[in-house]
């Protein structure tokens, strides 16, 4: 038995709140440690077209390659396959640094 539990690091497009809220919260249950996305978008942003400064989602990537270098692996919520620019750089990180990579949508 490992002295401390896995951590995972969840990927994928904010687009996808609710799904990564899911697995967060089946991997949380399952014991492991989850590091994930820390910042979405509320309906009420959407509706006021508050953006993320430029700077601001710049830092939030160096910020969750960190959480990347913390896990012991990447698991990319896809639906549908999907996995835009940013999480493609995430998971090209990821692997560059020999993490192993999973994804919720293998297909």
């Amino acid at each position: 038995m490992p002295d401390r539990p896995e951590i995972v690091c969840i990927c994928g497009s904010v687009r996808f709140e609710d799904e990564m809220r899911a697995v967060n919260r089946e991997l949380t249950l399952a014991g492991a440690i989850v590091v994930a996305p820390g910042v979405f978008r509320s309906a009420e942003d959407r509706e006021a077209e508050k953006a993320i400064s430029d700077e601001q989602r710049t830092a939030l990537g160096v910020l969750h390659l960190r959480k990347i270098d913390l896990a012991d692996r990447v698991l990319v919520v896809n639906p549908g396959g999907y996995v835009g620019e940013s999480t493609s750089r995430e998971i090209a990180y990821a692997r560059a640094t020999g993490k192993a990579v999973s994804f919720t949508d293998p297909g």
